[in-house]
C-alpha cells in the first residue's frame, strides 16, 4: 500500500512531473509498475533522457554536498529546474563540494564538481566566486539554490546582491511563469514571475523526475584558470564538537533509539556514546521510566530528521513512524520481521536488540582505535575479531 503524502493545507500546490498537485501520491507511473513495485519486483523501466536537442538556454543549480550526497532540499531544488526546462533548455549542476549520486537521474544534464568545498567549512567568499564562475561561462536564465540555513541560502543572497539580480526567498510554489512566497504573517501568498534567483523551501518540489539528465562531468579547473587566490576577509574558526548526548533531538543528525526491546540501558548509552549518536526513545520505554521524557519520538514527543535513525526493540506504532518520516535513513533493530517499523526502515535486522548492541559496540570501539593505532589494532586482530562478532550477530 502507497502512502500520500499530505503538503501543507496552506500551501497551494507542489510541483510534479505531471504538474502541480496538491495532493502528492507517493509514485510517479502506471499502475501496473504500482503493484510491481509493492510485490518487490527489479523491474523498473527505463526513463528516457529529457531532451537532446541543441542547447540554447541554460538552467542553474547550486548546492553544497554532504559526504558526497545531496541532501533531499537540494535533489528537490534540481528537480525543479529539470521540470520546469524545454527541450532547448539544459540543467547545470554546480556541487560545493564532492558528488558521488548519479547526476543525470537527478536531472542534471551537466555536473560542475567542486570537491575542495567542505560543507563544514565556512567560506562565503570563496563560495561566492565559484558561484559567480559558473554564471559568467553559462549565462542561466535562472539560478536555484534551496533556502537553508546550512550555506546555500546565504549564497544565493550574497549572489543576489553582488549581481543585483532580482530574487524570490522561501518560494513554496514554482511553474514557468510565476513564483509564490507566504505573506502577511503566512495568512496570504506573494506572486511574481520568475526572478533571477529563486530561493526554493523544503518539499516545495516532487524530486522523483520520469526523465533523465545527461550527466555530463565538466571540469572545475576551466573556470579558475588563473587559480583561486583565498581573499575572504573571514577566518574559520572551525566546529566547535560537543557531546551528541547534549544536542537536541530535532537538531540531531544521527539517533540511536530505544524501545521496550532495550533491557540494558547502560550498554545502549555506552554505544550512543562510542558511535557519538543522539539518543532517542519510544513513548512506552519512557513510560516505564528508562528515559527521561524529553527523549520521547513520536507525534506526543519529538519530530526528528536525522540522516541516520537506529531503533532497537521499537515495533512501530503509528505515533512513533509519525515522529521519524522526515528520517533519510531508517534501521530497525526487530526480533519480530513484521513490525510495522520494517515497512519504514531502509534495512531491518531481525535480531535481539541487546545482542546487537553489543556488537556494534565493539565493532565501533574497534574501528576507532585501528584508526587511532592501525598497527597494534592489526597485529592483535581485535578489529577482524568484532567484524565476526557483528556479523554473527546480524546473520
Amino acid at each position: 500500500m502507497h502512502t500520500i503524502k499530505r503538503i501543507d493545507p496552506r500551501r497551494p500546490f507542489s510541483i510534479t512531473a505531471e504538474g502541480l498537485k496538491r495532493i502528492t501520491l507517493g509514485f510517479v507511473g502506471v499502475a501496473g509498475d504500482i503493484h510491481a513495485g509493492a510485490l518487490g519486483g527489479h523491474r523498473e523501466q527505463v526513463k528516457p533522457r529529457r531532451t537532446t536537442t541543441t542547447t540554447q538556454r541554460t538552467l542553474l543549480v547550486a548546492a553544497h554536498s554532504d559526504r558526497g550526497s545531496l541532501d533531499d532540499h537540494a535533489r528537490q531544488t534540481l528537480a525543479a529546474a529539470a521540470l520546469l526546462a524545454d527541450s532547448t533548455t539544459q540543467v547545470v549542476l554546480l556541487v560545493l563540494g564532492e558528488l558521488k549520486d548519479d547526476a543525470a537521474t537527478l536531472g542534471a544534464d551537466k555536473v560542475i564538481e567542486m570537491p575542495a568545498f567542505d560543507r563544514r567549512a565556512f567560506a562565503p567568499n570563496a563560495a561566492l566566486d565559484a558561484l559567480a564562475a559558473c554564471v559568467g561561462a553559462y549565462s542561466p536564465a535562472h539560478v536555484f539554490l534551496p533556502d537553508n540555513a546550512t550555506g546555500d541560502g546565504d549564497l544565493g543572497r550574497r549572489y543576489a546582491a553582488q549581481a543585483r539580480a532580482s530574487v524570490a526567498a522561501q518560494v513554496i510554489e514554482i511553474d514557468a511563469a510565476h513564483v509564490a512566497v507566504y505573506a502577511h504573517a503566512r495568512k496570504a501568498f506573494a506572486v511574481r514571475s520568475l526572478p533571477d534567483v529563486i530561493l526554493l523551501a523544503p518539499n516545495a518540489v516532487d524530486a522523483r523526475l520520469p526523465f533523465v539528465g545527461a550527466g555530463e562531468r565538466v571540469a572545475a579547473e576551466q573556470f579558475f584558470a588563473d587559480g583561486h587566490p583565498d581573499t575572504s576577509p573571514y577566518k574559520d574558526l572551525g566546529i566547535e564538537e560537543i557531546d551528541a548526548a547534549q544536542v537536541a533531538l530535532e537538531e540531531a543528525d544521527f539517533i540511536v533509539s530505544a524501545g521496550n526491546g532495550v533491557t540494558d540501558v547502560p550498554a545502549f548509552e555506552r554505544l550512543a556514546s562510542t558511535v557519538g549518536a543522539a539518543i532517542g526513545a519510544s513513548r512506552v520505554a519512557v513510560d516505564d521510566g528508562k528515559f527521561p521524557r524529553d527523549k520521547q519520538i513520536g507525534a506526543t514527543g519529538k519530530t526528528v530528521d536525522a540522516s541516520l535513525y537506529i531503533a532497537f526493540g521499537i515495533s512501530g506504532a503509528v505515533q512513533h513512524l509519525q515522529g521519524i518520516k522526515d528520517c533519510r535513513h531508517v534501521i530497525a533493530v526487530n526480533l519480530d520481521a513484521s513490525a510495522p517499523i520494517a515497512k519504514r526502515a531502509n534495512l531491518t535486522i531481525i535480531g535481539d536488540a541487546q545482542e546487537t548492541i553489543a556488537a556494534l559496540t565493539e565493532a565501533a570501539a574497534a574501528a576507532r582505535n585501528a584508526r587511532a593505532n592501525p598497527g597494534a589494532m592489526a597485529a592483535s586482530g581485535g578489529a577482524a575479531s568484532s567484524t565476526a562478532k557483528l556479523e554473527g550477530a546480524l546473520a
